[in-house]
């Protein structure tokens, strides 16, 4: 089956948006999903890169926000500026990895986006995020046993030092027919390249 590769981290507002439209894409045109965890702020060190809510010039930063809030009203996806953004996402991402390799990934994956984008919990904290976890009907404190292992950190840093060598600059970041297609606004360029490979 066409695969479509999803390089992403839980901090990245448009990240989130493009995971509530991803399954359909793939559904729509027959195609896996592979969800690749990948640490943003590793890209940005490694690419020289920063986060556009992070840019120095305050009037481009306030209409990030305003396009962030246009985009989600127009793709119907509520989200909700996180009181904690930015955060350090190393241990989420590194719980995702852990999630992947102990075959809970989908429950896991699907309680962290909301929580973070629709009810702005504090996932820094690792109360928080044990909260979370087990709300998914998780075992918290096993998966972040599992988290700080050296199999699960390796992970995680060969997909980071894999996506900047394919080119990853910030994410959402996606893979199809080794082409990348960055950003929520080049979903339908992805989708038209689906349609084309048939």
């Amino acid at each position: 089956m066409r695969a479509i590769e999803f390089f992403f981290d839980y901090g990245s507002p448009y990240s989130y948006l493009a995971n509530a439209l991803l399954p359909e894409i793939a559904r729509r045109h027959a195609a896996s999903l592979v969800y690749r965890p990948m640490l943003l702020g590793g890209v940005f060190k490694a690419t020289g890169n920063q986060s556009p809510m992070q840019v120095p010039v305050a009037a481009k930063r306030a209409y990030g926000a305003i396009a962030l809030r246009r985009t989600a009203s127009h793709i119907g996806v509520p989200i909700a500026m996180n009181p904690h953004f930015p955060i350090n996402t190393l241990g989420l991402m590194r719980l995702a990895v852990a999630g992947q390799q102990a075959g809970v990934f989908e429950p896991l994956h699907a309680a962290l986006y909301p929580a973070f984008w629709v009810k702005g919990l504090d996932l820094a904290d690792e109360a928080v995020v044990a909260e979370v976890v087990a709300g998914a009907g998780l075992d918290a404190a096993a998966l972040a046993a599992r988290a700080e292992t050296a199999a699960v950190k390796d992970a995680l840093r060969a997909s980071t030092e894999e996506a900047v060598a394919r080119g990853v600059f910030g994410a959402p970041a996606l893979f199809f027919a080794d082409e990348l297609y960055f950003g929520v606004d080049h979903l339908p360029h992805l989708e038209r390249a689906l349609e084309e490979s048939t």
